[in-house]
């Protein structure tokens, strides 16, 4: 049997894959248990650590935690299955940038740095092995119908569009203040 270079390309973004998901898995999974009496801290917040504080932030709601851990799973789901490998990716690089700025900023052990941004690397190699298929879905999500419609007709719907706006801010004022 004699693989060819996209063989070996396959095997090396399935490889790496394979390692995003499971470090997602056990990350969101943890999550169920990880910051269990984090919130019982016995200091004043100016006596507590970034770490410290960052995981009483977490202890402090149980469902929050778990909600965070879910969608790591769900990431991983999706990073697992190469039909959604892209948009596991994708959905999983806001999830490890927003980790790697909270274990920078709020000085997490340099282990947990380092390991959240392997991840956020090796997510960057699997986007750049599928750079034709993101360049290509760029392309549709930016394609804009460029089709010639009557300047009144535009400047109308704009104007449309205008008010409508400022309904919805003065609906959004009364239920978000007002209420």
């Amino acid at each position: 049997m004699k693989f060819d270079r996209k063989d070996k390309i396959e095997i090396f973004e399935n490889a790496i894959s394979w390692i995003v998901v499971f470090a997602l898995f056990v990350y969101g999974g943890g999550k169920i248990v990880q910051f269990d009496g984090a919130s019982e801290i016995n200091k004043t917040v100016s006596d507590l650590t970034g770490m410290e504080l960052m995981w009483a932030f977490y202890g402090y709601s149980k469902s929050y935690a778990i909600t965070l851990g879910l969608f790591e799973i769900i990431g991983g789901t999706l990073i697992l299955m190469k039909r959604t490998r892209i948009i596991g990716c994708l959905f999983t690089s806001t999830i490890l940038v927003n980790v790697i700025l909270q274990d920078i900023y709020f000085e997490v052990h340099l282990g947990a740095l380092k390991a959240a941004i392997l991840y956020q690397v090796l997510i960057l190699i699997i986007l750049w092995l599928n750079k034709d298929k993101v360049i290509q879905s760029i392309k549709a999500l930016i394609h804009f119908n460029t089709s010639q419609q009557p300047k009144n007709k535009f400047i109308i719907k704009l104007a449309i569009a205008f008010i409508c706006f400022v309904l919805f801010r003065i609906t959004e004022y009364y239920i978000t203040i007002k209420l």
